[in-house]
């Protein structure tokens, strides 16, 4: 029993070790968020209610490149425990294929359709053109993107994490600086509103490319290298179909069925409740940080452990892990609960705007939790054993067959009180329990999935 507890020590501080960089580089961007809704308050609701609605391309742009990272982490991290850093390498250029062709994909479609881009989520020629604005100055940022996320996941997945949490840190201050003089017309620059919130991210991104770089030619672990994309494994490539793009295509299902709910509230239930759910979706941010660390950071520690063949230390950290993300959700709700008073005073909403506000945050006290225990175990433990095919099923099938169904025919045919549609959609989370949990308890993730000599001359 002792020799149990002192493993589980061992275990919370190499989870700890890795996710604490990480805590910090999701609460900068939690802070980049905030900063563009707290100093948008101030040019008008219509801004931030276009900026949300825009901002879900982003969203959707992120759970692609994130699925494509965690591909990176899930093959990297055990191919890094094993020893082969060549393999590495090689996972990380069939990455970068992917996420090139994607964010060039997005870029050009912000550049040149971005009116349409947003009449998909509003019929308001206000909300259309603000955000037809913010699209078109964001579209480069989105071009630099997809270099920076492989390549900071793959820094991550070998226990780099100091960097890139240093590299996001550069960027992250240097886009809420730029916030303020772009959206208020600071120091002789245009006052942009909207677009200036986009710019100011667009101009961070290339800074943090750029010393992305710098780094990288100056370290030995990895470095960024198109030339990467060029290395030839067939072995390698057919795991990262098998294993990644289920994740990738698991993070996209998700990030287009949530982009569904702001379909939802902005086409059915009117602008009120589009600004309230702005910024419940930035209170939630700060609430969910913890244990979307704890996913990240345990799920490099499981999948170094794992490309060991470290099983019995791989199950038992898993356990550790989850004990952490019961207690992450637990103060995620508490941080929402706490931060309801500043938000209610602070947010520049109609009356009926707040009492909105007031109810959601009041619902994510406890949706927290939901996301908490499903981002651990379908983001974290399950990918760690390159386990992505369970989690894309089920999160399809309770999105697509259950979730977004269930908010159009709430919203739109029973047309129920906001929210009514609301609360419902907030289910989503809990209804997948009983499967998710069922197949951790399985055991059928824990695998090591490295090959010998994946690497072609």
């Amino acid at each position: 029993m002792l020799k149990t507890r002192g493993e589980d020590r061992t275990a919370y501080r190499q989870i700890a070790k890795l996710t604490g960089p990480i805590i910090i580089q999701n609460l900068l961007s939690a802070f980049v968020t905030s900063a563009d809704v707290v100093m948008l308050n101030f040019v008008g609701q219509e801004h931030i209610s276009a900026v949300s609605l825009a901002a879900q391309y982003a969203t959707v742009l992120f759970m692609v490149l994130y699925g494509l990272g965690t591909g990176v982490t899930m093959l990297s991290a055990q191919y890094f425990g094993k020893g082969d850093m060549r393999a590495v390498e090689a996972v990380q250029g069939i990455a970068l294929r992917f996420s090139v062709a994607v964010t060039m994909l997005f870029a050009a479609a912000a550049l040149l359709v971005p009116r349409a881009m947003m009449r998909v989520f509003t019929p308001d020629p206000q909300l259309i053109e603000i955000g037809a604005g913010y699209l078109r100055n964001v579209s480069v940022a989105y071009l630099c993107w997809g270099l920076i996320e492989v390549y900071l996941a793959t820094l991550r997945s070998i226990g780099r994490v100091g960097i890139s949490t240093g590299l996001n840190t550069v960027a992250f201050t240097l886009n809420i600086l730029l916030n303020a003089v772009f959206i208020f017309g600071l120091l002789g620059a245009p006052k942009l509103g909207a677009a200036g919130v986009a710019l100011a991210t667009s101009i961070s991104r290339v800074v943090e490319l750029i010393l992305a770089l710098i780094v990288s030619a100056r370290i030995r672990d990895i470095r960024l290298k198109l030339s990467q994309m060029f290395i030839r494994s067939k072995a390698l490539f057919r795991d990262f179909l098998r294993m990644a793009m289920p994740a990738t295509l698991n993070d996209v299902s998700w990030g287009l069925a949530f982009s569904m709910y702001s379909v939802i509230i902005g086409q059915f239930l009117g602008t009120d409740m589009v600004a309230a759910n702005s910024f419940t979706s930035l209170v939630r941010t700060f609430g969910t940080v913890l244990c979307f660390s704890v996913a990240s950071g345990g799920g490099i520690f499981l999948g170094q452990l794992l490309g060991d063949g470290r099983m019995e230390e791989a199950e038992k950290g898993a356990g550790a892990m989850m004990r952490l993300t019961v207690l992450s959700g637990v103060v995620g709700g508490l941080i929402v609960l706490a931060a309801m008073p500043f938000a209610l005073r602070f947010a520049n909403l109609t009356d009926q705007g707040k009492h909105y506000l007031k109810v959601m945050l009041l619902i994510n006290t406890y949706y927290v939790m939901g996301q908490a225990v499903n981002t651990s175990l379908i983001a974290g433990v399950f990918r760690a054993g390159g386990d992505s095919r369970f989690g894309f099923i089920c999160d399809t099938i309770d999105m697509w067959c259950y979730a977004v169904p269930l908010g159009f025919l709430t919203a739109a045919v029973l047309k129920l009180s906001p929210l009514w549609v609301y609360f419902l959609l907030c289910t989503d989370e809990f209804v997948k329990w009983p499967w998710v949990i069922g197949h951790y308890r399985s055991r059928k993730w824990l695998r090591n999935i490295t090959r010998e000599n994946v690497v072609e001359e």
